[in-house]
């Protein structure tokens, strides 16, 4: 979103620019980055910042949605937290300073912080969530993935309009090797192996992990438009898809 800067009241000449040469500016920029792709008709980009940008996203690519793979707050800090702890000569990056990485209290308040790795993406997607373009997000929750994946993938398909494709589940490799070096945290997205849901104790202290696992409000709360797959929900939503636990 930094060209998004360049054109607000930060620079002098934006004053200069109109709605409409901003809009150009802004698709060609996404069109120029997937120009490799010229046959592509959907396209698939991740990104924690796209749920705080939604209404930029509508206006620029009105057909665009958004699939946010949800996860209780307490185990997202509790896999941070056992990454922290398999890798003890490592000072990883995303805590920020010594303080911010003292004791698993100091690392998880940092964390929720609303410029960090849990705190910023949970926000963003409650802006969005009870938003006006709610309707154009699917919240699909991470055990029901990893528990009946052929039948969420399925359910995806469906909330984007498109024919559903053939998926090994048996099979999933991916790494971002030259990320997780730079920040200092080997395996923080390696997956391997089949799909399936691993059950384990926390390594949180009980008043963390009640903390945190007291913040995912898309359980609780059906007042949106959004759709939702999740296992059960307190309050049904407009759109929801319950799969069993």
């Amino acid at each position: 979103m930094g060209a998004l800067r360049a054109m607000g009241p930060d620079n002098e000449f934006s004053v200069f620019r109109n709605d409409a040469q901003k809009r150009r500016i802004l698709r060609s920029i996404v069109t120029g980055f997937y120009d490799e792709f010229p046959d592509a008709e959907i396209l698939f980009d991740t990104n924690r910042l796209w749920c705080a940008h939604l209404p930029l996203i509508a206006d620029l690519f009105p057909e665009a949605k958004i699939i946010c793979c949800v996860r209780n707050p307490a185990w997202v800090m509790d896999s941070l937290e056992r990454l922290h702890r398999e890798n003890p000569l490592n000072v990883p990056r995303i805590f920020g300073s010594s303080a911010d990485r003292a004791t698993v209290f100091d690392r998880a308040e940092a964390m929720l912080r609303g410029d960090r790795l849990i705190g910023f993406p949970l926000n963003a997607l409650r802006e969005t969530y009870y938003g006006h373009f709610a309707d154009r997000i699917l919240l699909l929750e991470y055990d029901i993935l990893c528990q009946r994946p052929e039948q969420a993938i399925g359910l995806i398909y469906e909330f984007l309009g498109e024919p559903a494709f053939e998926h090994d589940f048996s099979h999933v490799e991916y790494e971002a090797e030259v990320f997780d070096r730079a920040v200092d945290t080997p395996g923080l997205h390696k997956v391997s192996g089949p799909v399936r849901f691993r059950p384990r104790k926390t390594c949180l202290p009980p008043e963390i992990f009640d903390r945190l696992g007291a913040l995912d409000f898309w359980r609780r709360d059906g007042k949106t438009q959004a759709f939702r797959i999740t296992g059960k929900t307190g309050t049904a939503g407009a759109e929801d898809r319950t799969l069993p636990n």
